[in-house]
């Protein structure tokens, strides 16, 4: 990225900070546990040690770094027990979108949801788990963005960031992404169907299996 669009103190350098810190963490590119070292954050980024402390803070309150005494920041780890009460939180929310989708979609949008399903579908045939993943997430971005539900939009959004470890291990787990294809094609169905109940049941359903696949 071109150097004039960092700015190198204030609040939009910790805003670049904050920006670039969440992404890597919500891709994987920074692993749970890992330490984060300002010196190294602030020469990365292009801005001061002061914004990466800034921004380290803000990701601190939500969820996604830990500070250790005398040790510096990390990404935090999401416990199994942490990631199981994060998506029962997320049915909720997952399920309201659903229905307010089904509602609010426009055709256009819908013939979306319908090209993302056969992507995911060509995907697990293909025997190509990341892929899948990556349609998966963008299966359900697309169903928060057409229910126009902004306030639940973004806790998903908070809420999914901690949940990098976890979602990337179901990918790779044997027979998982065929089961959840079922699940997402239910829900891009009833969304279709233009049925609000349909769709928040077929949300949930999903999320209820992605539970109990973290606790198997």
């Amino acid at each position: 990225m071109p150097k004039e669009v960092r700015p190198g103190t204030g609040e939009q350098a910790k805003q670049y900070a904050l920006a670039q810190l969440r992404q890597a963490i919500a891709r994987g590119e920074m692993a749970p546990a890992q330490r984060l070292v300002e010196n190294e954050l602030a020469e990365q980024f292009g801005v001061t040690r002061a914004s990466i402390r800034a921004a380290l803070i803000d990701l601190e309150a939500q969820g996604l770094v830990e500070r250790i005494r005398n040790r510096g920041s990390r990404v935090r780890v999401v416990t199994v027990e942490e990631a199981v009460a994060i998506t029962e939180c997320r049915m909720v929310l997952e399920g309201l979108c659903a229905a307010k989708a089904a509602t609010l979609a426009s055709d256009g949008q819908l013939a979306e949801l319908t090209e993302l399903g056969t992507a995911m579908t060509k995907a697990v045939a293909d025997g190509e788990p990341m892929t899948y993943s990556e349609l998966n997430q963008q299966l359900h971005a697309r169903v928060r963005e057409f229910s126009g539900q902004r306030t639940a939009e973004d806790l998903l959004e908070r809420l999914n960031a901690q949940l990098v470890r976890h979602r990337f291990q179901l990918a790779l787990r044997p027979g998982r992404p065929q089961r959840s294809l079922n699940e997402h094609l239910a829900m891009i169905e009833t969304i279709r169907a233009r049925d609000p109940q349909a769709a928040e049941q077929a949300a949930r359903a999903h999320l209820t299996s992605v539970i109990e696949a973290l606790r198997d």
